[in-house]
């Protein structure tokens, strides 16, 4: 069982608009697991916390002992730190499934400044650019 690290990122092209998340993990022997997805039209908010919940589901597939999360989401960060209240009823439901699924390893989220968080803000956008690209290439695409 290893001990993970992960930067994660949720992003929207408008608020709602098209998403993706994009996730770096890294182990202490310095492999490094980057996730890029599309997630659909999602507003920030939901993009962030599928970035944490993609996070833990990877922490538990691999059997990690322990999941570090840094992230830019001051409100995905204070309402897992139960400081901020759940207003959404959407969050509420992602913030009560990522601390369920938390408590299957030994989990902390930290704050970070954005600049910190480079890599997965940029397979966050990469992966709404790429849908995007796509779209204008072979016509409109289903939603989600």
């Amino acid at each position: 069982m290893s001990d993970l690290v992960a930067y994660v990122d949720g992003g929207s092209h408008g608020n709602p608009g098209p998403s993706g998340i994009g996730i770096v993990i890294g182990t202490p022997a310095g492999e490094t697991t980057r996730i890029s997805k599309w997630i659909g039209h999602q507003d920030n908010n939901v993009a962030e916390y599928l970035a944490l919940l993609e996070a833990l589901q990877h922490a538990i597939t691999v059997k990690a002992r322990s999941l570090r999360v840094y992230s830019d989401s001051e409100i995905v960060v204070k309402q897992m730190m139960g400081e901020y209240a759940c207003q959404s009823p959407r969050l509420h439901s992602l913030n009560w499934t990522c601390r369920k699924l938390a408590r299957a390893v030994e989990f902390s989220i930290q704050h970070i400044d954005r600049e910190e968080n480079h890599e997965a803000n940029e397979l966050a956008h990469h992966a709404v650019r790429l849908r995007e690209k796509n779209a204008a290439a072979w016509g409109p695409l289903p939603a989600g």
